[in-house]
């Protein structure tokens, strides 16, 4: 492949845009703040699943609460019952079984409230539970909201780079011959993300092997219009007069 001097020397300014781009990729994708919000994530998942168990002890303790109420209610509906039915009767048998019935709906009664006051120690326990969860969340959620204000802003700096040097690029790549574009862009992805390099001192900028023998015979003979490229790692070896050949 031949081009001239001038418009291999273009693949440097290139490079040197795309080298850019590349390092703003990266520093958009490992921002300082990323990795504070994955950990951030990672208690945030932990929490609410642990508020979902919270809940879930709640609502059964709440559950338990509310059928020892009812069994309460029932007891106390049928104390007043017999307790009607006793003011009411003249029989000394009825009068003894009421009585007796009466006494043992006390004592259930007295039974149930006991339970009851320790389900509500229960529920007070279960919902400060939650409550101190939420209130966790809520802390998490502020920091979280804090650190992505941060991300947002770095980024947009950033991006801001980004387009400009996307911009800076597009200019340099309408100078560039298509089919020399081409093969730079070949180069580029095989080459990790260089493409071309600059020949310093007969050393490769690319994969840095000093150039020796036969090889830099090569590119000694080759005409200043001759593409080369590294007999090492294959990318394009822009010559200058620094190459020292």
């Amino acid at each position: 492949m031949n081009a001239t001097p001038a418009e291999q020397q273009e693949l440097l300014r290139l490079q040197s845009v795309d080298t850019r781009l590349a390092q703003l990729a990266h520093r958009l994708g490992s921002l300082p703040q990323a990795a504070p919000l994955a950990e951030l994530a990672t208690r945030d998942d932990a929490l609410r699943r642990s508020r979902a168990e919270a809940v879930g002890s709640l609502e059964d303790v709440r559950t338990e609460l509310s059928r020892l109420e009812s069994d309460v209610s029932l007891v106390e509906a049928r104390i007043a019952r017999d307790s009607e039915r006793l003011t009411h009767t003249s029989s000394v048998k009825d009068v003894t079984a009421l009585e007796a019935e009466l006494a043992s709906l006390a004592r259930r009664r007295s039974d149930l409230e006991d339970q009851e006051l320790a389900v509500m120690e229960k529920v007070d326990e279960a919902e400060g539970a939650v409550a101190a969860l939420d209130a966790e969340r809520e802390g998490l959620v502020t920091e979280r909201s804090r650190l992505e204000a941060e991300r947002d802003e770095s980024a947009a700096g950033l991006a801001t780079e980004r387009d400009q040097a996307e911009r800076d690029r597009s200019t340099i790549a309408e100078t560039i011959p298509a089919d020399l574009l081409a093969f730079y862009e070949v180069r580029r992805v095989r080459g990790g993300g260089i493409g071309a390099a600059l020949l310093r001192q007969r050393t490769c900028g690319g994969c840095t092997i000093t150039l020796t023998g036969s090889d830099l015979e090569a590119v000694r003979k080759a005409s200043a219009f001759d593409v080369v490229q590294c007999p090492e790692c294959d990318r394009i070896l822009v010559r200058t007069d620094e190459s020292g050949i």
